[in-house]
């Protein structure tokens, strides 16, 4: 008989386990054995909890996009004016939790699976409208919002590009680079507004 208030530890075990299977690997290609072992429990329990790896995958992602939500709406709150808020999104998608390479490596193979699966491409598209959504709720109070929407549209853009770049190992190393090079791009756009 399973204990009482164990099944949340475990499914949060499992899905810690399959980001980290993910990020060493570097694509989906992992078993639910092997995610099962790195959680320590067995792959029948894995099985119990999530079904197929399909639904194990699934809520990997849905995991991943409520850290950052929740991770998003704290530096929202704090910020006191529209451009620090559009510098907290920046600053959140390249945080120490969503910037760390399992976290990338585990973004680029949902990209890459989301091509072929209908549920994985729904959750892309959520992350897209909340993170153009996040930029534009302090972009609307400096710019026009056709211009505010090209510039959310750019950032977003920018923020995917420097994560795949990340996963590649190719281009910027660190998060403080990273927010540097989409801070400098909004500096161009938004900074003389912001100063008048």
């Amino acid at each position: 008989m399973p204990k009482v208030g164990m099944e949340p530890m475990r499914r949060k075990a499992l899905i810690n386990a399959t980001i980290s299977a993910i990020g060493e690997r570097g694509s989906l290609d992992v078993t639910m054995s092997e995610i099962a072992g790195r959680a320590g429990v067995s792959s029948a329990l894995a099985h119990h909890y999530f079904g197929a790896k399909d639904e194990l995958l699934l809520a990997t992602m849905r995991h991943i996009l409520a850290e950052l939500t929740a991770d998003t709406l704290r530096a929202l709150q704090a910020a006191g004016t529209p451009r620090e808020r559009v510098s907290a999104v920046v600053a959140v998608n390249f945080s120490d939790i969503q910037f760390r390479p399992q976290t990338i490596a585990a973004w680029l193979a949902f990209y890459v699976e989301a091509q072929k699966s209908s549920s994985l491409r729904r959750l892309l598209r959520v992350y897209a409208r909340r993170l153009h959504s996040n930029l534009m709720s302090g972009l609307t109070g400096i710019l026009p919002r056709a211009e505010a929407d090209r510039v959310a549209e750019a950032t977003a853009a920018m923020i995917d590009g420097l994560y795949i770049r990340r996963a590649l190992k190719d281009g910027v190393p660190d998060a403080a680079t990273a927010i540097a090079l989409v801070e400098d791009y909004l500096e161009t756009k938004l900074g003389e507004r912001c100063r008048q």
